[in-house]
């Protein structure tokens, strides 16, 4: 069996599982956000009374964080008071960031653990070994009462990147170039397994990024087996034991994709589909209004000193605004703490408080008609940021931030 197979099988009870058969398996670990709660909780007050264990739900306030409307306010009112009456003591609605970065920051996330999230990008904890998977309120609703949950196991596409890593290229990178090569429905209910050189010497913030977009190509879970990175990570945050899980030597995937990122420039994804990856070298010079750094795909500690880096004693261009958002309080403050954010803060960027943003078209810089954005976030769907006649385009945090600098897309 493969990795996920084999987590997939303890869950279910089972010795063996095999691609398109039907489990039912039980959860190690189940979220929802600001956004999915009370639509979870409205299918919950129909099915049960009591959730069926308080210690294994987080909810998180991250997409319409500090409120933004009425609406926001009384969806995380709701939250807020089943929380006190469940017993769920993991709330976190002080502003301690996005789900995504908050849950293994607080030790949440371990490998061989079934999680699964009211939000696409759950699959993010992929990056830790983990079978990490998004599902629906109503879904979540039956797992808080129960427990439980169904899956059809998925069929498993082996990703192998090897390579060394150019100056100014980034995990943001490699994963965009793989989503330009397999495609936004390539990989519709697969197990995408990320393996090779290159991701094994990867550290903890690039994994998150590659196992967080691996929705975008319609994947089921993004997986890797933990790396010595990882497990360091983990030693001093992680709240319960765990076992390696990895996939056997011998196992036959219905797919295998390879990638040598050694002579790769950065990537772009352009609109309004994340499969429309193109070179950098082939964009440059198109204008832009907006620039935005943040979101659960690359608003780590890591991105923020790369964009610093780029804009240290230089200035935002005059007609471009620029808006930072740390993923997570733990990285607003050890940016703090270095000088990072005041680097960025005198370049004339907008630092605000830890949460998604702008990347849904929330609040904190949403665009408006023909305007352009270029983001380090995951998707630039058609009117994702804002208004149905702007545009977005992704890229990595040193991209983003020359190009704040220029004006218009360009690489440091």
């Amino acid at each position: 069996m493969n990795i996920t197979e084999k987590i997939l099988a303890r869950a279910a009870g089972k010795k063996e599982v095999a691609p398109g058969e039907i489990i039912e398996a039980k959860v190690d670990l189940a979220m929802s956000h600001d956004g999915t709660s009370t639509p979870a909780i409205k299918t919950f007050r129909r099915v049960a009374e009591k959730v069926w264990d308080p210690e294994k739900i987080v909810i998180v306030y991250d997409h319409n964080f500090p409120a933004n409307n009425i609406g926001s306010a009384e969806f995380q009112h709701i939250t807020r008071d089943f929380a006190r009456e469940q017993g769920i003591n993991n709330i976190y609605n002080h502003g301690e960031g996005i789900c995504h970065q908050v849950l293994p920051e607080k030790g949440f996330v371990q490998p061989g653990k079934v999680i699964v999230g009211a939000d696409s990008h759950t699959c993010t904890y992929g990056a830790f070994g983990a079978f990490a998977t998004g599902m629906g309120a109503t879904d979540i609703a039956l797992v808080y009462a129960t427990g439980k949950t169904w899956f059809m196991v998925p069929e498993a596409i082996k990703t192998e990147v090897n390579g060394s890593l150019g100056q100014n290229v980034t995990p943001k990178d490699v994963i965009l170039n793989i989503i330009g090569e397999i495609g936004a429905d390539g990989a519709t209910y697969n197990s995408v397994e990320y393996c090779g050189e290159t991701i094994d010497n990867m550290g903890v913030s690039g994994r998150m990024t590659i196992a967080n977009m691996s929705v975008e190509m319609g994947a089921k879970n993004g997986i890797m087996k933990p790396n010595n990175a990882v497990l360091e990570y983990l030693k001093n945050r992680s709240r319960s034991s765990f076992d390696i899980v990895e996939s056997d030597k011998d196992y036959v995937y219905s797919k295998e994709f390879y990638f040598d990122v050694t002579d790769m420039e950065p990537q772009i994804a352009c609109p309004h589909d994340v499969d429309n990856v193109k070179p950098l070298s082939k964009v440059e010079g198109t204008h832009i209004d907006q620039v935005f750094i943040g979101s659960c795909t690359n608003g780590r500690y890591e991105d923020l000193k790369e964009a610093a880096d780029v804009l240290i004693n230089k200035k935002v261009h005059d007609d471009v605004r620029m808006v930072v958002i740390p993923a997570s309080s733990e990285i607003y403050l050890k940016a703090l703490n270095d000088g990072i954010i005041g680097t960025l803060v005198e370049s004339g960027a907008m630092v605000c408080n830890p949460g998604c943003g702008p990347c849904l078209g929330g609040h904190m810089g949403v665009i408006g008609s023909g305007e352009v954005s270029l983001a380090t976030t995951n998707r630039n769907f058609k009117g994702r940021m804002g208004d149905p006649d702007s545009e977005v385009y992704l890229s990595n945090a040193a991209v983003a931030a020359s190009s704040a600098i220029n004006g218009e897309i360009k690489g440091p």
